[in-house]
Parts: structure tokens; C-alpha cells; sequence
């Protein structure tokens, strides 16, 4: 049999781009997302490489989850590799302007989604002594920047469930790798906008951002080390992209009271 792979939010971006890399490997694929008319165009292209099986998944909600999981085939029931790639960005609005609901969703998807997934597949590979969960976080998780606010948190959470899986997992033979890319030409800033494709374009301009192709074969040559290497986290940016310096603003009054003698 060969490896079983299975990947969330298969349907676009980071996603559908790692399902084409490990299909080249003739992994066994089960692909998940919300889009089952997307998944199923994508698994028709794939099937002359790979066995396919794809089915739709909405991680926002456990009767989904639970669902999914029960009517799996048993071939592919053991899984080898998990790529947690359903995530998504809504809105670049400050703390205080921004839609709560935006916020609920962010957090269902990006931090509860991944939980429950995640939650589904670990003790499988626990029992088995053997796997790879590979989640997508972002720089955003470790550089905070205006309207990020809430997406940058989740992030951040995913970052460090990563690590306490790790310290969870020490002594087995289980891996865990969390990857942060920064910009990335997917339809990441399309879902932001909600739909908004000239304000996403313009996201990009002038720029040579990372796509989705350059991020699955990092995804892909994680999983391809030897077993006992372990990647906890790579951060990866295009060239075109680096830290800012810290923001000042200069036209706030002074203090009441005077200046600091």
C-alpha cells in the first residue's frame, strides 16, 4: 500500500498544489474541502497517477468531521501524512472596525478546524507508532502587521499547538512541521476581500510572490527527509518580501503633564 496522504482544504491554493506533488509519488491521496464539485474535478485529473479518494469536508463543523472520518474506505484509513491546509483571512480591518463574525470564522476554521482534524487523525498514528502532521500556519503568526489582528492570532495558535504536538509526541516516532509562508499568490487574498479580485491584485503588484507550487514542494521535501529529522517550523518569504521597521507615529501630542525630564 502505498503512503496515505490526506489534506484539507484541497480544493485551491497550497492545497490542490500539494495534492498534484504527492500524486507524482503515487501516494494515495483523500482529499477534503468544502468544495466537493472542485475536489472531484481535481481527483479526475489526478486518477491516471494515484489512487484518489475525495469527499466533501467542512472542519467548521464536528457532524461534518465525524462523518467524514466513518465513511472513509478502510484501505486508507491509516493514515500517514496529514496536511492541515483549510485556513482562510477575512477582512484587513483594525480591532475596532472589524466584523466579530469575520473573527468567529477565522477561529473556527484556522484554530477549532484544525483541532478537530487533527484530533480525528493523531491517534492513529500514535497507535501506529509512525506519521507526519504538517500544518500551515503563517509569518503572520510571528510578525503582526495592521488589519492582521485576528488572523495573525489564530496563526500564532497554530504555531504552538504545533510545538506542544511535538513535546506531546516525544519518544514516538511521529512528526510534526509547522510551515509559515508569507505573501502568496493563491486565492488567499481573493476569500480576504471577499470576492474583491481588483483590491486582491492589487495586493501583488509589483511584486514576485510565492505560489502555490512553490509552497507544496516545501510541504512535500518535509515529509521527504529521513524519518528520524524532524522540521519543527520553516518560515519562508519571497525575496521580494522582509521584515518593516517597528511603526512610529510622530503626530501624537505629547503627554498631559509636560515632558520627561
Amino acid at each position: 500500500m502505498p503512503r496515505v496522504v490526506m489534506i484539507t482544504g484541497a480544493s485551491s491554493g497550497f492545497g490542490e498544489a500539494a495534492a498534484r506533488r504527492f500524486a507524482q509519488d503515487g501516494c494515495a491521496l483523500i482529499l477534503a474541502a468544502r468544495s466537493l464539485d472542485k475536489l472531484q474535478a481535481l481527483a479526475a485529473t489526478l486518477a491516471g497517477q494515484c489512487q484518489v479518494h475525495a469527499a466533501a469536508l467542512d472542519v467548521t463543523q464536528q457532524e461534518s468531521v465525524d462523518a467524514f472520518f466513518a465513511t472513509l474506505p478502510e484501505p486508507l484509513r491509516a493514515i500517514d501524512v496529514l496536511v492541515n491546509s483549510a485556513g482562510l483571512a477575512l477582512g484587513l480591518e483594525p480591532a475596532h472596525k472589524a466584523d466579530f463574525s469575520d473573527w468567529e470564522t477565522m477561529i473556527d476554521t484556522n484554530v477549532t478546524g484544525l483541532l478537530r482534524v487533527t484530533r480525528a487523525v493523531l491517534p492513529g498514528m500514535v497507535e501506529r507508532n509512525s506519521g507526519h502532521i504538517i500544518n500551515i500556519g503563517s509569518t503572520a503568526g510571528n510578525w503582526p502587521y495592521p488589519g492582521g489582528n485576528a488572523y495573525g492570532a489564530t496563526k500564532a495558535f497554530v504555531q504552538n499547538f504545533s510545538r506542544a504536538l511535538r513535546a506531546d509526541l516525544l519518544g514516538r516516532r511521529v512528526r510534526v512541521t509547522n510551515i509559515e509562508p508569507g505573501m502568496s499568490d493563491t486565492n488567499f487574498s481573493t476569500v480576504r476581500f471577499k470576492g474583491d479580485v481588483a483590491r486582491a491584485d492589487r495586493v501583488y503588484e509589483g511584486t514576485r510572490p510565492l505560489s502555490a507550487d512553490d509552497v507544496a514542494q516545501i510541504i512535500h521535501w518535509v515529509n521527504s527527509v529521513p524519518a528520524h529529522v524532524n522540521i519543527n517550523t520553516l518560515e519562508v518569504m519571497p525575496t521580494c518580501q522582509a521584515w518593516s521597521a517597528l511603526g512610529v507615529n510622530r503626530s501624537m501630542e505629547a503627554d498631559a503633564g509636560g515632558t520627561d525630564s
